[in-house]
């Protein structure tokens, strides 16, 4: 939601009640009778965003590696050096990440996953940032002006944001879930992942903590899946309905006229624009601290199926019943 979203909003047939969820929610494009249903989508406005951000990951990225990578020896030191900005900011964050973020966690098992998370947080991101960009008031006006009426050239091609479909995120979710247990198991093999779910209990608390241990094992994935998706989709229904209020000021002025029109309507403008500003810039960090949640949280789940991990458990475990401890209790 933009400025762009806000002259949309605002060229609203006559009579008709500017709606800013039309701006936030998926918009099919193509939709065809299969399977014994009616009217299913075969493409919309998620679906174009989703090839979009998963084009700019690999090309994007592919275009950073070449830039970041060492060049010929005759360089000299400065081979080792990145010059163009932006590759320059991707490296830092990749480095970042890798470095202060997944090594802490996943320790010698980093260089397996970074790829991996490094490829889910930047999905997730170009998907976050397009969804802030004016692309589907773009195909609005597109057709406003170019298609017959009732009909549409652009709408629903692309544009809004893929990952405030639950579905994107659940899907998201699952693979980070298979691939979370997958590498629990392939780490700690099935006995190891099985004594895992009693939780280091003793037997007779089988019962109790192996049922709460499989429920964690789906409710982690959920999480991270309503997670994405309540935020990414608050946050622009938010900033939606701040434009709306800007167009209901500016209709005041114009239709309403006289002098509490003439003198709300301006303020009620004025402010809502700025309201929406100061969120949509909110909404630019959201886009990043989102993605990084979900990478992060990846991470997590994956070092908690480790051999490390118990480890540290059973030394935690350990200290607590070690003779020294014992007498600083005492």
């Amino acid at each position: 939601m933009n400025l762009l979203s806000f002259i949309t909003l605002a060229a609203t047939e006559p009579g008709e009640k500017p709606n800013p969820v039309d701006h936030v929610v998926n918009i099919g494009y193509k939709a065809v009778d299969m399977l014994g249903m009616k009217g299913v989508w075969i493409w919309s406005a998620h679906v174009g965003n989703l090839i979009l951000a998963g084009l700019l990951t690999l090309l994007v990225i592919w275009w950073a590696a070449n830039k970041i990578s060492t060049g010929p020896a005759a360089q000299g030191t400065s081979r080792y050096l990145t010059t163009n900005p932006l590759a320059h900011m991707i490296e830092v964050i990749c480095t970042y990440l890798r470095e202060t973020t997944v090594r802490p966690l996943l320790r010698e098992r980093t260089d397996k996953f970074i790829p991996f998370l490094w490829t889910i947080f930047f999905f997730i991101l170009f998907n976050n940032l397009l969804g802030l960009m004016p692309i589907i008031d773009l195909t609005h006006l597109v057709d406003h002006f170019a298609a017959a009426p009732g009909e549409h050239l652009a709408t629903g091609l692309l544009g809004a944001t893929a990952t405030q479909n639950i579905f994107v995120t659940a899907a998201l979710s699952i693979v980070a879930a298979l691939v979370i247990n997958f590498a629990g198991i392939r780490e700690m093999g099935i006995g190891g992942y099985l004594k895992h779910l009693t939780a280091g209990t003793p037997p007779y608390l089988w019962p109790l903590m192996v049922p709460i241990e499989i429920l964690g094992t789906f409710i982690k994935p959920v999480a991270l899946a309503l997670r994405l998706f309540a935020n990414m989709t608050a946050g622009h229904i938010l900033v939606a309905v701040l434009f709306m209020f800007a167009v209901m000021g500016m209709d005041l002025v114009v239709h309403k006229g006289g002098a509490m029109g003439l003198t709300l309507g301006p303020v009620i403008t004025l402010a809502s624009i700025v309201a929406a500003i100061a969120i949509y810039f909110l909404e630019l960090f959201v886009a990043f601290l989102q993605a990084f949640v979900f990478m992060f949280l990846t991470t997590v789940f994956i070092s908690q199926l480790s051999h490390h991990h118990d480890h540290e458990h059973d030394e935690a475990h350990g200290h607590e019943h070690a003779p020294g401890h014992a007498h600083a209790h005492a």
